[in-house]
């Protein structure tokens, strides 16, 4: 049993749009030889996978006298024995040229690898008449089966059994008018064990419905007249992708095979257009059968043989332009004109707008990555780009990129709103200990002291804001999730404690009975630098806290930056990874200063030479006496306007001297301590923000910002090149891809030109 017996026969005619209902045309071909053959060098170049092509199909079984109508349609004497010309597409071209030859080829499917293309294309054959052909033709398609690699008895090694390559027949001469019929291999239902796979049948199926389904196609549905066309399944198929019939036309074969009087009658309804209408129409047709054993060379005679069987009734009632070989060449012709002259301006248009968007795809890939220049060159591209974006952040410059769009990228604000909240908390809730605060006003009341809340002016909404939302421990929670690496670093899992105690009293008394030396009226400084110590002890996860902050600010500004300038997300993740231990250990530069500022701060003795020292301790010493001499004034009557009050020399001197060593070391522990700390912390802040922040994170040599940069690719070794930049397999094939669709659209806007 062989493979024929299990296909079906698929033909192809190549026009340019689809057709309305038959108007013959005024005169001639509607359009020229050359577009036509413009339409043909398209598709010698694949152009049709990427444009639909103008296409006549024409469908029909093996029984249907399709092979036989081909032939008599293009004048190709195909060989007896179909099988050899059902395994591959087959394209038959017509072309006027001074010279009368046969040029045989093979176009090789897009599919196909370089050296497959190359070693199909090197095929050629040429020849010199009709005769030539017949006398060649099946050794010719023994060759080509080699070369496509279709597995025959005669060529037992091949390892296909059907193919997407393309045998294309030239046939050229000065009387030769345009049409070309791609014969492509028909569909089957049934596989045959041992020759066909469900494989081969799904690809059969695919390269027919790829020509019919297009809207530029004209389905020539091939039907034995002598057959129920209501039964056919090409009429079904076709109806499945053409249902209103607006471009498929009917070819009914084999009339001299129609005996009964009302199947005659039924034919010549469809032909007349009564029953089962198409838009198109129907032709009738008889030519060489598939099971005619006439091998005459002698075309003439098969068209008097048809001629005579249109002139017995009832043919000869149908009108003629619907009857006959010639009629149906005419009208292919016709169509071939309409359908072209149609869908030319389309292609143009079509082929444009393709290599737009192609060219805008391989754009988007970036530049070509295979050699280390080009690599280099591309990383470099991309690190100017986040430097420039970078240098835009910290000048608060948003306007020259979407990305930041997004607030958590506007990184100069993002830190300077920390930076700002560090402070305030610093001055509001720095401090372990309250310090007193001496009245010195003209109230009444004689209490001794009152906690001193000059630290805790200022108090803002939106500070509390910032507070609450970064308290929770959701925050760090989310953090974690997403930049686990950060943990070791930042390491909070929660906001410190920033209350303040009260009062510092008690707390100055015991350290300084705990710390008594021998000393006449004064203090160790040891109790100075232990009660500092003390008073800063919040200094410390303070710090850590905000600097934390900043740096989750400035690693998901980095982050988010890389990955809306990468082009695709290996390429964001490849750079990720090689600057990641670089970008830790920045930050961790940072904490480190930081920690280091508050050790300097905390552990070394207390010492300054800022005159504001002097100044707040002169004032605080001050305070001191006034409140003293506070209980002691009186109103002098003398004096009316503005109310003087009067304390007697005596009283000063009282106030004074009437203390005790203790208390005189205490108020010196105290008012010492409260204007150094406020001298200390406010350099420690600045010291902060110029060192740990702005040096190590912002602007400074080492800061993570200017990590990724121009110099940093060039700094790269060959291989950590290729690892970052490399194209991934896909990448490289979407971009040879892509550079032979343009370069084939290109050469098609040339060709429509």
């Amino acid at each position: 049993m062989t493979l024929s017996r299990f296909l079906s026969k698929t033909t192809t005619i190549t026009p340019v749009t689809m057709g309305s209902e038959y108007k013959p045309p005024a005169s001639g071909i509607l359009t020229s030889p050359d577009r036509l053959r413009k339409i043909d060098q398209l598709r010698e170049k694949n152009i049709d996978v990427i444009l639909p092509l103008p296409t006549l199909v024409a469908v029909g079984d093996q029984s249907s006298g399709k092979s036989s109508l081909l032939e008599s349609v293009t004048g190709i004497p195909f060989p007896r024995g179909q099988e050899l010309c059902t395994r591959y597409a087959t394209q038959i071209t017509h072309r006027r040229d001074p010279d009368v030859q046969i040029i045989i080829t093979i176009i090789p499917a897009p599919q196909s690898t370089e050296t497959e293309k190359a070693s199909l294309r090197s095929y050629r054959k040429e020849l010199s008449s009709t005769n030539e052909l017949r006398d060649q033709f099946v050794k010719i398609l023994d060759e080509v089966n080699v070369y496509m690699k279709i597995k025959t008895d005669k060529n037992p090694e091949g390892e296909k059994t059907f193919s997407r390559d393309i045998l294309k027949i030239e046939k050229c001469g000065p009387t030769e008018d345009y049409l070309t019929v791609i014969d492509v291999p028909g569909i089957f239902r049934l596989t045959s064990k041992g020759q066909t796979t469900e494989g081969d049948r799904h690809l059969v199926r695919d390269m027919v419905t790829g020509f019919i389904k297009d809207k530029r196609t004209i389905i020539l549905a091939v039907l034995p007249a002598n057959v129920d066309v209501m039964t056919q399944e090409i009429l079904a198929l076709a109806e499945q992708y053409d249902p209103d019939g607006e471009r498929t036309l009917g070819v009914l074969t084999k009339p001299d095979l129609v005996i009964e009087r009302s199947a005659k009658e039924a034919v010549c309804n469809l032909v007349a257009g009564r029953k089962k209408a198409l838009n198109l129409g129907y032709y009738l047709v008889k030519n060489r059968g598939g099971d005619d054993d006439d091998d005459s060379d002698d075309d003439s005679g098969l068209r008097q043989k048809e001629k005579d069987l249109f002139q017995q009734n009832p043919w000869c009632n149908l009108p003629q332009e619907r009857v006959g070989v010639g009629a149906l060449r005419e009208r292919l012709q016709d169509l071939l004109g309409e359908i072209t002259d149609k869908a030319y301006p389309e292609l143009r248009s079509e082929a444009r707008k393709k290599l737009t968007e192609a060219r805008d795809q391989q754009d988007a890939l970036g530049p070509p990555r295979q050699t280390e220049r080009e690599q280099q060159q591309y990383l470099a591209q991309i690190a100017a780009k986040f430097q420039r974006i970078v240098r835009a952040a910290l000048e608060a410059n948003y306007s020259t990129h979407s990305v930041f769009d997004e607030h958590s990228v506007r990184l100069i604000t993002k830190v300077v709103g920390i930076i700002d909240t560090f402070n305030n908390r610093m001055r509001r809730k720095g401090h372990t200990y309250s310090f007193v605060k001496v009245e010195t006003g003209d109230s009444d009341d004689d209490s001794a002291s009152k906690v001193d809340d000059s630290e805790q002016e200022d108090d803002s909404d939106s500070e509390d804001e910032y507070e609450a939302a970064q308290s929770n421990d959701a925050h760090y929670t989310i953090v974690g999730e997403l930049f686990p690496e950060l943990e070791s670093i930042i390491n909070i899992v929660e906001q410190p404690e920033f209350a303040v105690k009260d009062d510092n009293r008690d707390w100055i008394r015991s350290m300084y009975l705990k710390s008594r030396g021998i000393e006449l009226g004064t203090f160790s400084p040891i109790v100075l630098a232990s009660a500092f110590r003390d008073q800063t002890t919040k200094w410390g996860p303070m710090t850590e806290y905000y600097i934390s902050d900043i740096i989750i600010g400035i690693h998901t500004f980095i982050l988010s930056v890389l990955k809306t300038i990468c082009a695709d997300g290996k390429l964001f993740e490849a750079i990720k990874s090689i600057i990641m231990d670089d970008l830790l250990a920045r930050y961790v530069n940072s904490m480190n200063y930081a920690k280091f500022l508050v050790q300097v701060e905390r552990e070394k003795k207390p010492y300054t030479v800022n005159h504001y020292f002097s100044s707040n301790l002169q004032k605080s010493r001050g305070d001191r006496v006034s409140e003293a001499l506070k209980g002691k004034r009186h109103y002098d009557n003398r004096c009316h306007s503005p109310a003087t009050y009067l304390v007697k020399f005596d009283q000063i001197k009282s106030a004074i001297t009437n203390k005790s060593n203790q208390d005189h070391a205490q108020e010196d522990i105290h008012d010492i301590l409260k204007s150094y700390y406020k001298v200390s912390r406010k350099r420690f802040v600045d010291n902060i923000w110029l060192y740990a922040v702005d040096h190590h994170l912002l602007s400074g040599p080492n800061s993570p910002l200017t990590l990724f940069s121009e110099q940093w690719v060039l700094g790269l070794d060959e291989d950590s090149l290729n690892a970052i930049a490399g194209e991934s397999r896909s990448t490289r094939d979407k971009r040879k891809e892509l550079t032979k669709k343009i370069a084939d659209l290109e050469e098609a806007l040339r060709i429509l030109k």
